[in-house]
């Protein structure tokens, strides 16, 4: 009665044997034919392997990029007014912040001793020129040497150049503004003296303002001088210009890049040294609009999307060309292409689907 269950336990493990191991032997000794898919335990095959997506039929369209900076406002004008010669302030001075037209009067200094020294000048022009024609005279007809008329016309001539000097250094008593704009410091004080270099005024101009960032080396090649550009300023106002200046050298310390903005001001209201979100614009590319959904990664972890080409699935990698709040703008498709936009995790390339499309 012992040898029973043994004698079943061996009989069982038997068959596991053959049914596991050599399954096709006996097929083969039953008449049979064992299938591919079978053979690795796969389900029969359904009546259709297509998978069911949503399709999104766009059209490429032209979009303008650009780049986006951080800078600051700038004046176009900052000008620190200084006299070229010395003596005391004896004009009424200039309150700050007043408009300032070009031409106007800063800053009068004495005139000092300067017009005794002009005076002296003067005569001794008169002097040399008597001198000059009576030795010009005397060398003509044979009675002087032709070296003295020589040194009466050089003396002739340094007279005349001091003169001149002395009429430059009453002209520099009366410093004027060299163009318009306003007053960014308080005009000299009545009674303060001036050395050559002392500074009279500081002069802004406003109108009109730069807009200054600084772009990354990889951005840069983008721009063009002329370039439309826009900024949102701290206050939230939107400012349009151009494109006036673009560096050709980076700074040393940021390796970027110095680009001005011009825009107009014409009633100051934006001031200098205000920080500004500036958007410069460049060539545009042809793109499509599609929805951030539709965006997929393949197997190396590449960004793209996924579409319908002769009834199966293919990817395409993208690049982003600006995100908005419609969807987002991707370039490198073809100019027409059937996009998935629902069910693009759920097919590979080469495999086929079934399309609704959607409006």
């Amino acid at each position: 009665m012992r040898f029973f269950p043994i004698i079943t336990a061996i009989l069982i493990s038997t068959a596991l044997y053959l049914l596991t191991f050599e399954r096709e032997s006996l097929i083969a000794m039953a008449g049979g034919e064992i299938t591919e898919k079978e053979e690795v335990g796969y389900l029969p095959a359904q009546k259709s392997d297509a998978i069911s997506v949503k399709v999104l039929l766009s059209n490429a369209k032209i979009v303008e990029s650009g780049v986006v900076v951080r800078g600051r406002t700038e004046a176009a004008r900052n000008v620190v007014v200084r006299a070229q010669t010395s003596g005391l302030v004896i004009s009424q001075p200039l309150s700050k912040g007043i408009r300032i037209e070009q031409n106007q009067l800063l800053c009068e200094l004495n005139v000092g001793t300067r017009s005794v020294r002009l005076a002296e000048a003067n005569a001794r022009l008169v002097e040399a020129q008597v001198n000059n024609n009576a030795a010009s005279r005397l060398a003509e007809s044979g009675y002087g040497s032709e070296t003295k008329a020589i040194a009466r016309r050089a003396s002739l001539q340094s007279a005349e150049a001091n003169v001149k000097l002395a009429e430059k250094e009453i002209e520099r008593l009366k410093i004027y503004a060299p163009f318009s704009g306003l007053l960014g410091s308080d005009v000299a004080e009545l009674g303060s003296l001036l050395q050559p270099g002392s500074e009279c005024a500081r002069i802004v101009k406003l109108d009109p303002i730069k807009l200054v960032g600084f772009v990354a080396e990889t951005e840069v090649d983008k721009l063009l001088l002329g370039a439309v550009a826009g900024a949102r300023l701290a206050n939230d106002n939107i400012v349009q210009g151009q494109v006036t200046y673009v560096a050709v050298t980076a700074d040393p310390m940021t390796r970027t890049f110095r680009v001005e903005v011009e825009v107009p001001n014409p009633n100051g209201k934006i001031r200098a040294g205000g920080t500004a979100e500036i958007f410069i614009s460049t060539s545009g590319e042809r793109a499509h609009l599609l929805p951030q959904s539709a965006m997929t990664l393949n197997n190396n972890g590449d960004l793209g999307i996924r579409a319908v080409v002769d009834g199966l699935a293919k990817f395409y990698k993208v690049k982003i060309v600006r995100d908005t709040s419609d969807g987002i703008w991707l370039s490198g498709l073809p100019e027409k292409i059937e996009v998935i936009v629902v069910g693009q995790e759920y097919v590979i390339d080469g495999r086929k689907v079934l399309t609704t499309y959607q409006e």
